[in-house]
């Protein structure tokens, strides 16, 4: 780690910057692979993930979090659909809002996904210690800017 006067210097930005893009590309090697086999890719695991996390949630808040486009969307969730592993559903006050919810298959690949990089960030978590997690929660908090702070809050329930 470097000390604290070299923080800003360029090696030490262009090295955090490396290592986020090293562990992500490896910590999401394996559902790449387990999505792929079912010709699904990264966006698809994205919509599943926040899907899982707020079964029903709205079209319209779903986007607000992934920052994507409704046609983005639409091409995805019907691939989802098609496969079976999401479907959507009518609200029930308001007839034209969309709900989505994973299907019982689409849970349990998710699931799958999940208990492999929950594995691998507990790992992580456990090898740093408690103050490193901290730090980098921080850290990544700053990246994301103020809207997705927003948001990250919101799914936290905070």
């Amino acid at each position: 780690m470097p000390p604290r006067d070299q923080i800003l210097r360029e090696e030490t930005i262009r090295g955090g910057m490396d290592l986020l893009f090293f562990s992500n590309t490896r910590h999401l090697r394996h559902a790449d692979e387990t999505l792929a086999a079912l010709g699904l890719g990264r966006a698809h695991h994205r919509i599943m993930y926040f899907v899982a996390r707020q079964p029903g949630i709205n079209v319209t808040a779903l986007l607000a979090i992934l920052g994507i486009t409704k046609q983005s969307f639409g091409r995805v969730a019907k691939q989802l659909i098609t496969k079976g592993l999401m479907e959507q559903h009518a609200g029930a006050r308001d007839r034209r809002q969309r709900l989505m919810m994973l299907t019982p298959e689409g849970a349990k690949l998710e699931k799958a996904i999940f208990d492999e990089l929950h594995d691998n960030v507990a790992r992580a978590y456990t090898a740093a210690g408690p103050d490193a997690v901290t730090g980098a929660w921080i850290v990544m908090q700053h990246l994301m800017g103020e809207e997705a702070r927003v948001q990250f809050r919101a799914v936290q329930g905070l």
